[in-house]
């Protein structure tokens, strides 16, 4: 894995845009400049990381007043909804949304990864990145290859045992496994990093890595042992992390699940293969704070190093462009989009069930 990817991902550029469609893009691309939708706000995201870090800060400050208290338990409520606006801003440093310096954004994505929610930045942004260069792609996005989910019905057919019965049943336990998906990343972060696949050269950068996953867990095991008994603690920790993974999944669950999958043998340009392979979801600002811009899953992906505060500005000119060239904007509301996206994988089950029912 090369250096620059790992350690100091670029985030993938509208400007790389495939010579196929760059004619189609390059209109849209003037626009957005020109309107400087894509200059840094510096002032935007110092108020956003600062009433953040406050919020979290609250909520220890309440854990340590309250004590070995059954309402202190309760704060994991809060904490777990911090923790994801935490995840977001970390997210938007692995994008270059933040800050002009890439070392500026580098050290934000260690801070709000590694430090607050024991996550490998590094580990997100290769993950992320991949998936941002080939969205719905099979072979190139890690977000659709073959794990607890599958995506397609050819991926469903090679399941066995356990995972076949999985997959028949993957749209009604899709939220209930959401619950683990904030131990899922840790872990995954962790084995990253345990791993040292990849970080050749890259020593320093993996004691960093490593010294702040460390210093995570060890600050928050103190904070819950500290103020409350071990059965709270683990209660606590249980329904935070319970609470952050289900968060976080739906969110990212109506962004692509149930939206075109390009076959890998047709090559499309930036814009389709950006727009056709996602959908927003529409709302105003408090579905904009829940799911930190990503409700506006098109303009991102056409622009990922947009401030997330410039994406509602954006989407109108997006929108008509689209209509222009006569290219699918996918966008519905929120209930509508995990109706899609839950329909899409009952139907990649489809034929498990069958083949069950018919006692094969």
């Amino acid at each position: 894995m090369p250096e620059a990817t790992l350690i100091t991902p670029e985030p993938p550029r509208a400007a790389s845009a495939a010579a196929g469609d760059a004619g189609e893009f390059t209109p849209l691309m003037r626009q957005i400049k020109g309107q400087g939708l894509l200059e840094r706000r510096i002032g935007w995201y110092t108020a956003g990381l600062t009433v953040n870090a406050l919020a979290m800060a609250a909520v220890v400050a309440g854990m340590l007043w309250l004590g070995d208290s059954w309402w202190t338990v309760l704060l994991a409520v809060p904490f777990a909804l911090f923790s994801t606006r935490t995840s977001f801003y970390g997210h938007d440093a692995g994008h270059s949304q933040i800050a002009r310096s890439r070392k500026v954004n580098r050290l934000l994505g260690l801070l709000h990864g590694n430090l607050a929610l024991g996550m490998s930045s590094a580990w997100w942004n290769d993950k992320h990145n991949r998936h941002h260069a080939n969205p719905n792609h099979l072979d190139k996005d890690p977000d659709v290859g073959e794990g607890v989910m599958v995506w397609t019905e050819g991926q469903a057919e090679k399941r066995t045992g356990f995972a076949r019965w999985l997959t028949r049943n993957q749209a009604r336990l899709f939220f209930p496994l959401l619950l683990l998906e904030g131990i899922a990343l840790k872990v995954a972060s962790i084995q990253m990093v345990i791993k040292g696949e990849g970080w050749e050269k890259q020593s320093r950068a993996r004691v960093i890595e490593s010294l702040l996953l460390v210093t995570h867990f060890v600050a928050y095991a103190a904070l819950l042992f500290t103020t409350m008994g071990p059965g709270k603690a683990v209660l606590f920790a249980a329904i935070h992390h319970a609470l952050f993974g289900l968060h976080l999944g739906a969110v990212f669950a109506p962004n692509h699940k149930g939206m075109e999958m390009p076959d890998p043998n047709v090559r499309w340009g930036h814009l389709r293969r950006q727009v056709l392979t996602s959908r927003n979801v529409r709302g105003g600002l408090v579905t904009d704070w829940m799911m930190g811009g990503l409700n506006y899953q098109i303009e991102h992906h056409l622009f990922p190093n947009m401030p997330r505060v410039n994406l509602r500005l954006a989407q109108p000119m997006v929108r008509h462009y689209c209509r222009e060239v006569g290219v699918s904007y996918a966008e519905t509301g929120l209930i509508d989009s995990y109706r899609q996206a839950l329909t899409h994988m009952h139907g990649v089950g489809a034929e498990l069930r069958a083949q069950r029912r018919a006692g094969r």
